[in-house]
């Protein structure tokens, strides 16, 4: 490890033991150290941080940039403490944007693919890990960070429920899954137990060498599934992990519509399910698929009909 990376881990064990979650500095300062180690940068530049924060992986309409500055700039603030040659980057050097990227909507045979290709993955552990991950996304809606933090404990095998514990909003909630999910998970965890039979960690995934699964290395997988199975190909967006929740959302709603549900009433339990704060933040969901507008459309006519 460098000292750039010591430094960073010292910044984020502080930031935490004053009680900040840093999900997201979490996932994304790594990078920004192996980025500046890669250039030779010995601390935090205005100008390094500027590059980093644009690089190409990131969309510049969403508010991703932005984001991304923000970490640079906490970790800034913190190394020009140790560092006298640090710069902070000036507030609003990169100003956020009030649009909202428009989600990639998953079809079930795009998760087929994806699963399918994760199949071929090399190496038997690595494989089955990522072929589980991609169902249970699917399956549930729920946050790529919820599913790797998952422990063996966390399942009911019994009632069929998933435990997620701490959540974006620091709630914990209970997952009912259809069998076909328990039996996947059941099926992971047998082949995981035997390549692995003294586990090193009491986390439900785990990599090939027994440890925890690391988001920076599951988007990084992920992005290649996606290449190499085609899924997105020619799209206009590109397709992001988290938009498989997006894609759980809009399929269960067009299945209630499908059904004659009363959306409703539902969309509340929806919201619960997938762990938003508020339906509010559900409906923004929900509106990147025609299907699903026509149907709703459709839906409010014979209503104002009657």
């Amino acid at each position: 490890m460098s000292q750039l990376s010591y430094r960073a881990e010292d910044y984020l064990a502080l930031r935490r033991a004053l009680g900040h979650k840093l999900d997201e500095a979490g996932r994304l300062l790594p990078w920004l150290v192996a980025y500046l180690d890669e250039t030779g940068a010995a601390t935090v530049t205005i100008q390094a941080a500027l590059a980093w924060a644009q690089l190409p992986e990131a969309d510049p309409a969403s508010s991703v940039w932005p984001r991304r500055m923000t970490v640079a700039r906490g970790f800034a603030r913190f190394m020009s403490g140790i560092d006298a040659s640090t710069e902070v980057p000036p507030i609003g050097l990169l100003p956020h944007r009030a649009c909202r990227r428009i989600p990639y909507l998953y079809s079930p045979a795009d998760v087929r693919a994806l699963m399918a290709q994760a199949h071929t993955i090399p190496t038997p552990l690595r494989a089955a890990t990522y072929e589980t991950l991609i169902g249970l996304l699917a399956a549930t809606g729920m946050r790529v960070g919820e599913a790797i933090r998952l422990q063996r404990s966390d399942i009911d095998w019994d009632d069929g429920v998933l435990v997620i514990r701490e959540t974006k909003f620091g709630k914990s909630r209970e997952l009912p899954l259809h069998p076909s999910s328990i039996d996947a998970l059941a099926d992971y965890a047998r082949r995981r137990d035997q390549q692995q039979p003294r586990p090193r960690t009491p986390s439900f995934f785990v990599s090939i060498t027994g440890t925890p699964l690391i988001y920076s290395s599951v988007w990084v997988t992920f992005r290649g599934l996606l290449k190499a199975a085609g899924v997105g190909a020619g799209s206009p967006i590109a397709p992001r992990i988290h938009d498989l929740s997006h894609s759980f959302c809009v399929r269960t709603v067009i299945e209630w519509y499908r059904d004659g549900e009363d959306v409703q009433a539902r969309l509340p339990r929806l919201s619960t399910y997938v762990g938003h704060s508020e339906p509010a933040n559900t409906y923004r969901y929900l509106s990147a698929s025609p299907e699903l507008l026509a149907l709703a459309a459709a839906r409010l006519e014979i209503a104002e009909a009657s």
